[in-house]
């Protein structure tokens, strides 16, 4: 009996805390009032430089659009860029390596050792793994292994550019942590 007023009690109270105002209108009163007392400072923008075009006299030297200058600027490009992709060129001649059949994106660095004062990392490659040193070849694209730690492979990769131009780019295989 007792327990049973007790409880209409705390629901009679419960009900009666709800009605009251919960603070929001003071709130609400104080951002209303901040949002008419508060005026935005905007920097003017600074009025643009005027352009005065100039015409174009030649009072000496050479003149900058003349075409025989610009087929001989072309034509050293040209000439140096292809000596450079002479230099850049993948070795074609050489005996491919066995993880160069395979994509650098289906390796898995999953570990590292030091044999004989080399460093050797470990790659698995579709259940197998393979050791490689630096100087070895890994991936399609003529991946060189220039570094090895113990967290990862540095690699140069020998790319052909959307000219044709072969070019050097970096890659490398973190070490993996978990089953892949």
């Amino acid at each position: 009996m007792i327990s049973n007023r007790l409880i209409s009690l705390i629901l009679l109270t419960t009900a009666l805390l709800g009605c009251g105002s919960s603070g929001d209108d003071e709130l609400r009163q104080w951002m209303t009032d901040l949002r008419a007392t508060t005026k935005p400072h905007v920097t003017p923008l600074t009025e643009p430089k005027q352009f005065l075009p100039r015409m174009y006299a030649m009072d000496s030297g050479v003149e900058p659009f003349n075409p025989i200058k610009l087929t001989q600027a072309l034509r050293k490009e040209s000439t140096q860029s292809a000596s450079n992709a002479a230099l850049i060129a993948p070795e074609m001649a050489r005996r491919k390596e066995p993880l160069e059949a395979y994509p650098l994106d289906l390796m898995a660095m999953v570990g590292s050792l030091d044999k004989r004062g080399m460093p050797t990392a470990l790659l698995k490659v579709d259940k197998l793994l393979y050791q490689v040193r630096v100087g070895n070849y890994v991936g399609q694209n003529y991946g060189k292994i220039t570094k090895i730690t113990e967290n990862s492979i540095q690699l140069r990769e020998i790319v052909q550019d959307a000219t044709g131009d072969w070019i050097e780019r970096t890659a490398s295989l973190d070490l993996q942590e978990g089953k892949k």
